[in-house]
Order: structure tokens, then C-alpha cells, then sequence
């Protein structure tokens, strides 16, 4: 009998080609959006299912993870894992895996697209354009902040983040600075990164400030609005995280009265909705999750997903697990 496979939404064909071309019966969400709990339980019931690729979008919890009972895999369809229950999973004897590495350069590069874009100030620029408010060359007009010289504080040097370190210390000639829970020698000899002790004496120091840690409990609201205070008025932050590690209200009125400079977020706290009044400032860019967003990273993550689970059905070691 044919192996069953789940998928919760539509993503690239890779990862269905390929669960097929090993003759397993494939079944994905035909709903265009994110399923709720109930629909995904029920979806879940609906057949012995051998493998779940579900999104960060999707929760998946004990009762989730009940539904599908002959389930060996559940595959994130991200790098990050905190919509999974893990230790319910394990409890279960259901491994998880994520898909690091494939879409690191992609990030990167947003994050950088996202600093470049607030320091020249090219999205207020371009509203500026299509509002009809150019009457012609001015001096002092939307004046932006040159990024050579200046300090960039990174907050979690893991893969993304010391990526960005690269391209702020090759690409540009800035100077690095960087907090993490676990010291990071190689930024340090590689790009010349100064570490601090405390994610406090960055926000003080740096110039710009790029956040790139996962979600825990630690980093709930890591950003609030006593940690806001503390940093330049001329600051720029940029977050392509996780929305949560943000108190978005904080930086709402941070952004309004001055606090900081400017902000640009690819991520929200309570995604897809953003804090009242985001919308409305013109000094922070919005961008909507899309920093993974090229053909090629999506695609390479649906491969490393569909190959993940193919090696547990097929007995052998997933290639990412994840540890609780």
C-alpha cells in the first residue's frame, strides 16, 4: 500500500514530484490560505496519513499532532519550528525537521535590501513620486544616512546573521558589533565583529541594528520599549526574524515620537495583521514575509522538506532534525 503524504498548502512542485516519483500518494490543501485548527484536524483524520509537510503558519500542537496518528514525519516547511510542539512530538515518537541553510543567502540579502532602503530612504522616495510632491532637485530633500563607517549591531549570529556581517563588513566597510548567547569567534576573526555581553550595550553602540534570533521565550518582546529608548535617535532596526521578538506597539510609538529614526519589519507579532497605526508612518518599510521569497529558496526548501521525509519513510536518518 502506497505511502500517505499530507501537504497543507500549495507550494512549489518539487516537493510533490518528488514524493510521487517514489510512488507515494500525495494529497494537498486545496484551501487558498492557511487552514484553521479545525480543517486541519479534520484534514488529518481523513486518511492514515504516513507524513505531514506543514508551514509556519500552520500550529501544530498535541491535538494536531493526534489527528494524524500513523504520522512518522512532520516536516516544517521553514527554518524556524515554533509553531510545532516538539516535545509533544517526541512524546509521540514523530520526528521534525526544518530546512536551514537553503534559504540563508536569500535572507541575507533582504535583510540588506531592507537597511540599504531605510539608510537612502528610496520607499519614502518613491510615495514621494507617485504622490506628485516632486516639484524638482532640492538639497535638502528626504536626506538619508550614508552606511560606510557606521556601526552594525547584529543581535543572534547564527547562519543568517553572520551572512549579514559579511556583506555589512565586506560589502560596505562597516564596523560589526554583535550579541549572542554563545560567542562567535569566527565573525570575530573572519570580519573583525566586536562582541558585547549584554543585547543592551549593542542597541546603545550601533547605528543600525539587524535582529536575526529565533522565537523562544527569552526573545518574546526582545525589543520593548525600555530597550528602544536606549538606542540612538538616529538608530535604524531592521527585523527579519520573527514578529514576536518585536513589541510592535512599543516601536509604533517609538517611531512616532522620535525614539529611533526608522524601522523596516518583514515579520509581525501578530501576523497577518500589523499594530495600529504601522501603517500609517512613513518612516519604517513593511515588507510582507517575503525575505525567503525568491524561486529559488522556496523551491530548494520544498526539496530539502520532500527529502526529509523521504528518508525517514524510506527508514533511514532525517537529514534536519529537530531537538527539543
Amino acid at each position: 500500500m502506497a505511502k500517505k503524504i499530507y501537504i497543507t498548502r500549495k507550494l512549489p512542485p518539487v516537493a510533490e514530484e518528488m514524493l510521487r516519483g517514489k510512488g507515494y500518494e500525495v494529497d494537498v490543501s486545496e484551501k487558498d490560505g492557511v487552514l484553521t485548527k479545525d480543517e486541519l484536524v479534520s484534514a488529518l483524520k481523513a486518511k492514515s496519513y504516513d507524513a505531514v509537510l506543514p508551514l509556519l503558519t500552520d500550529t501544530i500542537d498535541d491535538e494536531v499532532l493526534a489527528a494524524a496518528p500513523n504520522a512518522k514525519i512532520f516536516a516544517n516547511y521553514a527554518v524556524g519550528f515554533n509553531n510545532i510542539d516538539v516535545s509533544a512530538a517526541k512524546e509521540r515518537g514523530v520526528i521534525v525537521t526544518n530546512t536551514p541553510d537553503v534559504l540563508t543567502e536569500t535572507v541575507a540579502e533582504h535583510t540588506f535590501a531592507l537597511i540599504l532602503s531605510l539608510a537612502s530612504r528610496i520607499a519614502e522616495g518613491d510615495r514621494f513620486m507617485r504622490a506628485g510632491k516632486y516639484v524638482g532637485w532640492a538639497p535638502l530633500l528626504l536626506l538619508g544616512t550614508d552606511i560606510k563607517g557606521k556601526t552594525l549591531g547584529i543581535l543572534g549570529t547564527g547562519r543568517i546573521g553572520s551572512r549579514v556581517a559579511h556583506m555589512a563588513h565586506e560589502g560596505f566597510g562597516m564596523n560589526v558589533i554583535y550579541y549572542d548567547v554563545v560567542r562567535n569567534q569566527k565573525l570575530e576573526d573572519d570580519y573583525g565583529a566586536k562582541f558585547r555581553a549584554s543585547a543592551e550595550e549593542v542597541l546603545r553602540e550601533a547605528d543600525i541594528v539587524s535582529i536575526h534570533v529565533p522565537l523562544l521565550p527569552t526573545t518574546q518582546h526582545l525589543i520593548n520599549k525600555e530597550r528602544l529608548e536606549i538606542m540612538k535617535h538616529t538608530a535604524l532596526l531592521v527585523n527579519t526574524s520573527r514578529g514576536p521578538v518585536i513589541d510592535e506597539a512599543a516601536l509604533v510609538e517609538a517611531l512616532k515620537g522620535g525614539v529611533i529614526l526608522g524601522a523596516a519589519i518583514d515579520v509581525f507579532e501578530n501576523e497577518p495583521k500589523m499594530a495600529l497605526g504601522m501603517a500609517e508612518l512613513q518612516n519604517i518599510i513593511i515588507t510582507p514575509h517575503i525575505a525567503s521569497a525568491t524561486f529559488n529558496a522556496r523551491s530548494a526548501m520544498a526539496e530539502v522538506a520532500a527529502l526529509n521525509i523521504i528518508a525517514v519513510l524510506e527508514g533511514g536518518e532525517p537529514l534536519n532534525p529537530v531537538k527539543d
